[in-house]
């Protein structure tokens, strides 16, 4: 039976309007949900590529060469995304005004000020940019991956958490490291800041979510569940909700005037959560993960509490696979369709793969290094490509590092491909 792509839904939406509702549309997983000070909403995703949705459509945002991100709104026409390529781009009324190349590493967040955009890389450096097109500088002080960074509200001073366990207060106008106000052990990756109300929330690869005093580091609050790591948080404009996102597929939501715990729920039954973000109100939280799409759940005291939705899945019990498949959903599902047509993924479909000339595939954006390509995709060659690794079989690609080291595992995925991309009349 041929394998085909699929949601597997784990509980109905709500039907009543302004109730649970999906926007789906991205062709991989979704990394990053950004919403502007009027309710637009923008998202960041795997399959390379970023959309800002206008009543539930995706106008999209084709640019980078590798996942997306983040994604960060500077005024209602014009946003910045950050990528897995290195690069920033900004985007004004949907087109590609300018590309901000510097960063050697992943940009993984954005911030803004009035004059500056901030990115945090896994160079371990924070690019800063100004918005009037003035040359970038660099803080480089970190002893690993930069992960989040978010301004001061004058803009005078940046915070910033890192994989080496530490989270930073920089001079901008210097780049000279102010303050150290956490010293954890453990990476940190997601901050939120409100200055006005006291307080600063980090999250970390531990599970440890804390908040502290942004001016003496003292502690205010332990939200710390035992689920790991904590991967996004979020809060509206009024900052009256926290919300918490884990690498388990939980939700939690908390009051911050008591820093009690409003909500707390399983988003999928296998995480991550990834994105989060707040309509402005506080009225919609938008969450994003392995699924394609975006979840949208309301957040009235009347509302009940959200259940499960939906997830990426094995359509079968992994135990129950063949080892091909099962080498196929762990290597290649998530960037790639075995049907025709690419489907906004992050690489091209593999229907009907063996004998086709590499980059040849008409709704694909390839990298340099297949564009044009004399490779020949047949048994041999997958072979050495995932024996090698993609990235010294192919130097350029744009496929992630991955190997299968196993020449059996190898044997059995290639069995699988060649039945599972054949063309239809070959199954009749």
């Amino acid at each position: 039976m041929r394998l085909a792509a699929a949601l597997l839904l784990v509980a109905a939406p709500a039907a009543a309007e302004g109730g649970y509702h999906v926007l789906a549309g991205h062709g991989g997983p979704v990394m990053d949900v950004a919403v502007s000070e009027t309710g637009s909403l923008a998202s960041a995703s795997f399959d390379n590529a970023a959309a800002r949705w206008t009543d539930g459509s995706p106008a999209w945002l084709d640019g980078h060469e590798a996942a997306v991100n983040t994604v960060l709104f500077l005024d209602e026409t014009t946003l910045v995304t950050g990528a897995d390529d290195f690069d920033l781009i900004l985007w004004r009324d949907g087109t590609l005004a300018a590309r901000l190349e510097g960063h050697q590493g992943k940009v993984m967040n954005l911030a803004a000020s009035d004059s500056l955009i901030a990115s945090a890389s896994w160079d371990g450096r924070i690019g800063l940019w100004p918005l009037d097109g003035g040359p970038a500088h660099f803080i480089d002080g970190h002893d690993g991956p930069v992960n989040d960074v978010v301004f001061s509200a004058d803009g005078t001073r940046l915070y910033s958490a890192s994989a080496d366990g530490t989270l930073r207060v920089w001079d901008v106008a210097t780049g000279n490291e102010l303050s150290r106000l956490v010293e954890h052990g453990f990476g940190l990756n997601e901050l939120i800041l409100d200055e006005g109300a006291g307080w600063l929330a980090y999250g970390a690869v531990d599970g440890v979510t804390r908040v502290i005093d942004p001016a003496t580091a003292a502690s205010l609050a332990d939200l710390t569940a035992d689920r790991r790591p904590i991967l996004a948080l979020a809060a509206p404009q009024d900052h009256s909700r926290l919300a918490v996102g884990d690498g388990e597929g939980y939700i939690m939501i908390v009051d911050t005037a008591t820093w009690s715990v409003w909500q707390d729920f399983r988003a999928t039954t296998r995480g991550p959560i990834w994105a989060l973000a707040f309509s402005p109100g506080g009225e919609t939280l938008y969450a994003g993960g392995l699924a394609n799409e975006i979840s949208a759940w309301p957040m009235s005291e009347e509302a009940d509490t959200p259940q499960m939705q939906s997830e990426r899945g094995f359509l079968t019990d992994p135990a129950l696979m063949s080892n091909g498949e099962r080498q196929f959903m762990r290597k290649c599902s998530i960037c790639h369709t075995l049907t025709p047509g690419s489907a906004r993924r992050a690489g091209p479909t593999l229907y009907d793969l063996f004998g086709r000339r590499a980059g040849t595939v008409g709704d694909y954006s390839y990298s340099d290094a297949l564009d044009g390509s004399d490779l020949v995709w047949d048994e041999s060659t997958i072979d050495q490509l995932f024996d090698i690794g993609p990235e010294h079989y192919l130097p350029g690609t744009k496929m992630p590092m991955q190997r299968i080291t196993g020449a059996e595992d190898r044997a059995d995925l290639i069995a699988f491909l060649r039945r599972e991309t054949a063309p239809e009349e070959e199954h009749k």
